[in-house]
């Protein structure tokens, strides 16, 4: 088979761990593994080989649209973590996925290389979704009020939650007089 990222490389038969067969590029490095290779490896007596936490993962990541080396059809991108931007490619005709070179130190190291079959789930996609939509929210909301001002609001907020008259609360503090007889 040929290579679906670099074009130029053949995918050969090979091992990406002790008993995880795959097809390796001879010229980028990448890695095709079908899933039920990586599935019975899972469920094997398998060992990780060790990660160095202390040096920097040099993970390629393509960002172009990856052909799927046997079909020819597109394969899927999926979001790893939103800790980063690196995507796993899925061939769903052939259940098979594709790994830019490094990507397998890279999930290693962030703790994933065992749950690769959990990544390509609707309930994991829409987590990292729903983070990253967090994370610019708390950003905005951080910058239109200042740090110190957000802080306060979130505790308040907090504590507003636990209130058994909570939307009476919120009345009285949206009212311009709540003394007022007149609205």
């Amino acid at each position: 088979m040929k290579c679906t990222s670099c074009n130029s490389g053949a995918l050969k038969p090979g091992f990406l761990e002790d008993l995880l067969a795959c097809h390796i590029c001879d010229n980028c490095g990448g890695t095709l593994i079908y899933l039920q290779d990586y599935l019975r490896w899972l469920n094997s007596e398998h060992s990780l080989s060790e990660v160095d936490f202390d040096l920097a993962v040099n993970a390629e990541d393509s960002k172009k649209a990856l052909l799927c080396p046997k079909t020819g059809r597109l394969m899927l991108k999926y979001r790893i973590s939103k800790n980063t931007d690196h995507r796993l490619d899925l061939s769903p005709e052939i259940l098979a996925m594709w790994l830019d070179k490094g990507e397998w130190e890279l999930l290693k190291r962030e703790g994933l290389a065992t749950k690769l079959n959990a990544i390509f789930t609707d309930p994991w996609q829409r987590k990292i979704r729903e983070s990253k939509a967090r994370d610019v929210f708390e950003a905005l909301y951080e910058e239109e009020f200042g740090k110190e001002e957000y802080a306060k609001l979130r505790e308040i907020r907090e504590w507003l939650d636990k209130q058994s008259k909570q939307k009476s609360m919120i009345a009285y503090l949206l009212a311009k007089d709540p003394y007022s007889a007149n609205r």
